[in-house]
Formats: C-alpha cells, structure tokens, sequence
C-alpha cells in the first residue's frame, strides 16, 4: 500500500470513528445518562480539544447535573469554534456567575440581547441581567447570620436537605452507595436519618431508612414530614430503567406502630406524566403541600416553578397551583419550606442573587409580595439550597460552596439580629346559625374561605363539631371571609364578611419576646336558606319623598349584590315599606318606586333582572318587634302615638320605613360563589 493510500486510510477510519464515537456519546446525552456522555465526549475532545458539538454537550451535560461551574471552559470553547443557539450564551452566562465571573457574565448578556429574538430567552436573559445590576445592592444588605459546616455529619459525598422531625435530622445523601447513577458519576441517594439536639448530632445514630423507603438503582431525594409527624412526603425516581431524568414523583408515606407502610405516588393532582416533581414542604398546618416541578402547563413560568396543593382531611390533593409570577421565574426555583412564623423560604437561580442558587426570604406588606435574598454569608456563588428553621433564629441548610468536605454539605446557621422579633397574626372565628327562637348556635361543618384584597383564595378550611377555624394573616391587609355550608338536609346561605388588620398592628418596640402571637377574634354567621324568609336590608335611607338611591343606601345594596353573587341559587323579592304618615295610596306608589330604584340598581351591577322582583307594600304591613317578656308587637300607627316620647316614636316609624329582601325561590346550581365580584378595599 502506498504511502498516500495509507493515509486515505487513516483519515477515513478517524472519520468513521468520530461518527461512531459521536452518536454515541449523543445517545447518553439523550437518555439522561450524563457522566457517561461527559467521558465518551471527553474521548472525543483528548483527540480534538477544539471540536464545538463535544465542548458544547460536555457544557449541557454538566449543566444538566447541576455542575455548572464545571461547565464554563467547555461553553467557551464552544462559542469560540461558532456554536450558536438560543441558549448558550445565557448558560454560559449562568456558570460563569456561579464561578464568581461577574463581569464576564454582564458582557455575556449584553452581547447575546444585543441581537436575541426568542421572547422566552429575553426574559431569561433580562433576569440574569437584572441580578448582576443588583449584585452590589445586594451585598450591602446587612445582616446577622453566622454559618457553619456541619462537620459531623458531612462526607466527600453529597449531603443535602436536612429537615427535623421528633428529635432526628433527616437528609439526603449517596454515600456508602455503590450502584452509579449514571447522570452524575456519583452513587444513588438514599434518606438517613440521625439523633440530635439543635446543631449537635449523635453520629453514632446515624442510620440509613429501611427498605420500604430506600430502594436499590432509584435515587430517593427531598423529603417533609406533615407537624405531626405521622406522613411522610418523598421525592423518589431516577431509575435504572428510565435515565431521562424527568421520572422523579413524589410519594407518601404513614407511620403506623413506629413503622413507615409502604410509600403510595401521589396522584395526578400532584405529579405529572414526564415531569419532575421533587422538593415537598408541609405547611405549618399540614393541609397544604408545596412542591417544585418542570411541568409544562398554563401558567408555568418556565424552568422548574414551586407549586402549592391542599390536603383534604381524606389525604386527598387538589389540583396544584402555580405559585405566580411573583415568586417563580424563567429559571429554577426550588426547595420550598414554610416556617413557624408563615413564612415562605426557598431557593432559586431567577432572582437577583450570586450565582447558582440562592436562598430567598418571602414577606407580605399590605397584599404585596417582596423576595428577599438572604445575603451572604447564607448565599455564596456556588448553589445555597434546602434551608430549614428549628427555631426562628437558627437552622440547617445545605451548599456546594468551595469550603465544603465534598459535593453538597450541611451547614448550621444562627441569625444574631438584636432586633429580631417574630410577630404572628391569627384571625380565629366561630360559623354560627341562629335557632328557630332567634338564638345564635354553632354551625358545624362549614367550608371557610379566607381571600386577599385580589379576592385570590389564600387559605381554606372545614369546621368541626365547634365550629372554630383559625387562619393566619398579615399586617395591613384587607381580607374577605366566605362560609358555605350547602351539603345536608338544611342548607344555608353563603355569607362574606370583611375582616381587615389595617390599624391593628403591634408595635414591635414594646415586645420583649424573640416571639409574639397575636390572635384576632370574629363570628361568621351563616343564615338558613328558606323559601319565605325574610331579611331586613339595614340603613337603606330615601331623601324625603324621593326614591333615587343614595350613596349610603349603595354600600347596604353593594352587600347584597356580593350576597347574591354568591348564592346564585336563589330568587328574591325586593321589597320598600313606608310608616303611615301618608295616603295609603301615596305611600304604595312611593313604596313602589323605592323598590324599583333598588332592583335597578341590583341589575346594573351585573344581577339577573330574572332573579329579581320589585314589590312596595307601603304602610300595609308594619313592622313587629318583640317585647322584653317575649310577646310579639305590631308597630301600629295606634301603637306608636301611645309613646309619649318624641324621640322614641320617631325611631319606631323609622323602623316601618325598611327595605326588605324575601327569598321566593331556590333552584338546583352547581355554580360556585364568584370571587370576581365587589370587594371594599378602602
């Protein structure tokens, strides 16, 4: 063979071998199999350092296995051999921040807006941008934490969210584990579990969870416990079967006689086809769970967003709702966990922070949500992630920063704020009815609705034999109480109240405790919903001779507007009564019109004309009050000139001069209350 055909030969088997080699590392890449696609690339780059697709699917593999400081020579190497997509600027961007590169990062996203065009990309691109402008505003926030690796308890492994329950630390880890999750070269995780007290563990305890929990080839991740800690909800998935990493669910999980039954996937609700759910977080009440997820719906923000689900008394889940756009972003956001004092801490790489992922702080002032960033030393470039308080001021969380003993550690944290004071508002109340001797009574099992000044549904829940609810709130706010009581042999008519704590706020100077609880009171009457009964419309006032609604009669109408918006149901007769001082006939047509003027005015604000009807009575049908033996009287024209006071005669013809409603019908409707109706927020 010639010289020249021996390197004709050569060149082609190269060729072939790169094709070869190619599309299998693709193949690894595609099936979620990272590390493996990292070092058959890598074979690839040794004979080619420079070759773009390798630089550029080593770059992804790391990114997608949550190594992006690993990530950045290969993104640059290949932007520099013209790779270009929507998105690499931006991730090359995300792993230069997460290396500490800031300014590399800025240059970066301002190049790529420059010429950008996906809409999507903008937004994420924006972001990056908006956290790098706010970087130094950011590092002068002042704060008190102090931070310390748990040295203890961490390994050259990974060790990662650490949560509490009846006096052991839960967390996260692979060690001792030697079946290879292929996505990251590293062993599967499983949950363990050791003694402690606060920051000091008893590494003795230390102790894997049984088999029932842990299985073999499956990576077991975050885990929450409900307050009673009787149910646990885990994240499991990345089997041996299916490496694409989106076969992540969550499960549940009960203790019964000391012992976890064997763990049940929650439904649909919860977890969705080809997506990843993980990162569960009880709230403090333990009926609602929160949960990180990718999935693909209306309202997703894009990335992994947190979403929320209510637990019926029957472990049952509501459909999850997206957490919003104040909170999640085109980024990931994760890791979500509710403190004693309400609340909401979690971890994202949207929001203005370092690099990596962040820990962020949720408040609420006057209806308004504002994210907080922890700051450092809470935060570093590196990823900061599944914190978890055990008292208001101290607490775990886990990081990768570079101080660390190995990949993900521990670390304890303690807020030495001097000024730190925990003030936690509660509005209890009681569903109540009244007898058929007028008496207030409990009603049972009423669904209680509490709503925002957006009318959006903050929480809700059902009352028990008492009656009693308690939901927590907020300084400065507005809200809308809702009862419904519909599903037994009686029924009653949905009733709203405004509850607001504007004004009501203690003055956190005066308190002397790290933490104070402040507990409003407030009765929720619910009235039965009979065919005949009538309710008497308070201070519903007509100028002299006149029927033209007034403003002060408008916020009485108002309420019922809300009223039969939220009883659909029901049919009413409007009714206007007048005292005797007129003409019978008089007194009817102005009743008359009164009533008309009160229908008009129902219609306009969006009520069916057919659910209403205007009827005056004029001084037919005086009013009847009762006596302080019980008797019933009649407000007579006779009955009232017997009064020798002036003062009190005036008052008991005010009381014939009513506006009345009557309910007239009730229909079968599977309607439920319209929340987008009037809500005073002044």
């Amino acid at each position: 063979m010639t010289g020249w055909n021996k390197l004709f030969t050569l060149f082609a088997l190269t060729i072939l071998w790169s094709c070869g080699a190619e599309k299998a590392a693709q193949k690894k890449f595609n099936l979620g199999e990272y590390q493996v696609a990292i070092e058959k690339y890598g074979n690839i780059l040794s004979k080619n350092n420079n070759h773009p697709d390798a630089n550029y699917f080593v770059a992804e593999a790391y990114r997608m296995s949550n190594r992006a400081r690993l990530a950045e020579p290969y993104y640059k190497k290949a932007l520099s051999s013209g790779v270009r997509n929507d998105s690499i600027e931006i991730n090359y961007a995300y792993a230069l921040k997460a290396n500490g590169k800031y300014e590399d990062a800025k240059q970066t996203i301002e190049a790529y807006l420059k010429r950008a065009k996906d809409e999507d990309m903008i937004r994420r691109a924006n972001e990056i941008a908006t956290g790098l402008e706010s970087l130094d505003q950011i590092k002068e926030i002042k704060n008190y934490y102090k931070v310390k690796n748990l040295q203890d308890i961490n390994t050259p492994a990974t060790e990662y969210s650490p949560i509490y329950n009846n006096g052991y630390l839960y967390l996260t880890s692979n060690r001792d584990n030697d079946k290879i999750y292929k996505a990251t070269g590293q062993g599967y995780t499983n949950i363990f579990r050791v003694k402690t007290k606060g920051a000091n563990v008893d590494i003795s305890s230390f102790e894997a969870l049984s088999e029932a929990i842990n299985t073999i080839n499956i990576n077991e991740g975050t885990i929450t416990f409900s307050p009673d800690g009787k149910i646990m909800v885990f994240a499991r998935g990345n089997g041996s079967k299916r490496n694409s990493g989106y076969d992540v669910d969550l499960y549940m999980s009960r203790e019964r006689n000391g012992q976890w039954t064997a763990p049940q996937m929650l439904g649909t609700a919860v977890n969705q086809p080809d997506s990843w759910e993980s990162c569960p977080a009880f709230s403090r009440d333990g009926r609602t769970l929160y949960f990180a997820s990718n999935r693909k719906v209306e309202g997703a923000q894009g990335g992994v967003d947190l979403y929320s689900a209510r637990m019926s008394s029957r472990g049952r889940f509501s459909k999850a709702q997206n957490l919003g756009p104040a909170i999640n972003t085109s980024g990931n956001d994760m890791f979500p966990y509710i403190s004693d004092d309400g609340h909401l801490y979690f971890a994202s790489d949207g929001h203005p922070g370092f690099g990596g992922l962040d820990l962020y702080k949720v408040t609420r002032s006057s209806g308004q949500l504002e994210i907080e960033n922890l700051g450092e030393p809470m935060n570093s470039s590196s990823d900061d992630f599944g914190i978890y308080l055990f008292k208001m001021d101290r607490g775990f969380f886990a990081s990768n920063r570079e101080s660390g003993k190995g990949d993900d550690d521990i670390y304890t944290f303690v807020n030495e704020d001097p000024d730190l004071k925990i003030i936690n508002y509660y509005l209890s109340g009681i569903t109540m009815t009244k007898d058929d001797d007028d008496n207030m009574v409990v009603l049972p099992n009423t669904n209680v609705k509490i709503l925002d000044y957006n009318n959006q549904i903050l929480d809700e829940t059902t009352t028990g034999s008492n009656g009693e609810f308690v939901f927590r709130v907020y300084e400065h706010e507005n809200y809308n109480l809702i009862g419904e009581n519909k599903e037994g042999n009686a029924k009653y008519l949905t009733s709203r109240i405004l509850f607001t704590t504007v004004g009501k706020g203690v003055n956190r100077d005066t308190l002397t405790q790290l933490t104070t609880d402040i507990t409003y009171d407030t009765l929720l009457l619910l009235e039965k919903q009979e065919v005949n009964k009538i309710f008497v419309l308070e201070n519903i006032y007509y100028d002299l001779d006149r029927w033209e609604i007034r403003s002060d009669a408008a916020i009485e109408l108002d309420k019922l507007v809300t009223l039969l918006s939220d009883n659909p149901e029901i049919k009413i007769e409007l009714s206007s009564h007048t005292d005797s001082r007129q003409s019978d006939s008089y007194n009817q047509r102005l009743s008359q019109r009164r009533a008309k003027s009160a229908v008009d005015y129902l219609v306009e604000q969006g009520i069916d004309p057919i659910r209403l009807v205007a009827k005056g009575y004029g001084e037919s049908t005086p009013f009847s009050i009762k006596s302080e033996n019980g008797n019933e009287i009649v407000l007579t024209e006779a009955f009232i000139n017997s009064k020798t006071d002036i003062d009190e005669r005036e008052e008991l013809h005010q009381m014939n001069r009513r506006t009345e409603f009557k309910i007239l019908e009730i229909t079968e409707s599977d309607e439920n209350f319209n929340e987008d109706r009037f809500f005073d927020n002044n």
